[in-house]
């Protein structure tokens, strides 16, 4: 197995932990405000009448959720040659989860430190690893527009769609948009995409021994020739297609059961809908949208949902029990056995 132990220099340190920690601070006493304002004594009293059954159901859902997800990196890796059995890279998959989740700004911020995971605990380089955990999400978010795009679609065509929530619809519109193109317009200019990155590294290679300027460009040339060897095999992306959709069905579901577990109705379509626009809340930096998906759900639930507000924030709060805490949970025991095996 490569020797990565230089890359991981400073990926955790006691900075990182402290920043982490008061992420986490400051989104928990941002979700202890919001269900203050609506009430914390009666949704705990909501909470009580839940189905404990339902409940479970959705922390299945969320485990099969990650699972096919899973199975999306396995291609993609096998694609540049990387070939991980599948009962392996599952535990990667959660430890790497699981640093995504507490990582802040979610998405932009956990891909080195996922890449570094998968490159420790497997025999990929880290500029194989990167290339795949690029674009593995890429792959996942062609569910998100598509799938949101139809949410979208149904309220519209229900005059679901207020004046209130209308900016969260255009920007639901507006990413769905910029993001392939920015994803094929970097990939067509690759070359100018470099020479700029190369321009802002010279400062930092300047006044350190630890990167030069020699050795970046080699390891994006070497990321580049894994997303080349990775955008050539299309029937390779459709399987990691079809199984991106697969996750993304068992992601989005756990709104809908927590929704049933408190006998209140938030309908498929609505979930297709509200399920993106948290994706779009959760990118504020704080670890895993914290405060900004429980805020944005509360909101929204009552106005397309018809739900009380008590029961808005019962419904988010076994949603986020499910689909992140749980997640956390499991993804941290994942995370203590890859660091004990790597």
């Amino acid at each position: 197995m490569t020797d990565h132990s230089g890359l991981g220099a400073g990926l955790i340190d006691r900075r990182t932990a402290l920043k982490t920690l008061l992420g986490f601070g400051v989104a928990v006493l941002l979700v202890y405000l919001l269900g203050a304002v609506i009430g914390w004594d009666r949704a705990i009293e909501r909470l009580r009448e839940a189905q404990v059954g339902w409940v479970l159901v959705a922390c299945v859902s969320t485990l099969l959720c990650l699972f096919a997800w899973a199975k999306t990196w396995q291609v993609v890796l096998r694609q540049i040659g990387v070939f991980v059995p599948y009962r392996r890279l599952v535990v990667t998959f959660f430890a790497a989860t699981f640093a995504n989740y507490v990582t802040p700004m979610g998405q932009a911020g956990g891909e080195p430190f996922i890449a570094y995971i998968l490159s420790r605990d497997t025999e990929a380089t880290f500029e194989q690893a990167l290339a795949s955990v690029v674009t593995a999400d890429l792959i996942r978010m062609l569910p998100f527009f598509t799938v949101g795009g139809a949410g979208l679609g149904y309220l519209l065509a229900t005059a679901g769609v207020t004046a209130r929530i209308r900016p969260l619809a255009i920007a639901l519109v507006v990413l769905a948009v910029a993001l392939p193109l920015l994803a094929v317009v970097g990939w067509r200019f690759r070359d100018r995409v470099k020479r700029g990155l190369l321009y802002c590294l010279a400062p930092i290679a300047r006044g350190t021994d630890r990167l030069s300027i020699e050795s970046a460009r080699d390891r994006i040339d070497r990321l580049y020739a894994s997303i080349g060897l990775i955008a050539g095999s299309p029937r390779g992306i459709l399987v990691a297609i079809a199984f991106a959709y697969v996750g993304w069905i068992f992601f989005a579901l756990p709104l809908y059961f927590s929704g049933v577990a408190l006998g209140v109705v938030v309908s498929i379509p609505l979930v297709c809908f509200v399920v993106p626009v948290t994706v779009i809340a959760g990118s504020v930096p704080l670890p895993g949208g914290i405060g900004a998906i429980e805020g944005t759900l509360v909101v929204l639930l009552p106005v397309l949902a018809g739900l009380t507000a008590t029961d808005a924030l019962a419904v988010t709060t076994i949603y986020r029990l499910t689909s992140y805490w749980f997640v956390i949970a499991v993804g941290g025991i994942a995370m203590l056995g890859v660091i004990r095996r790597v």
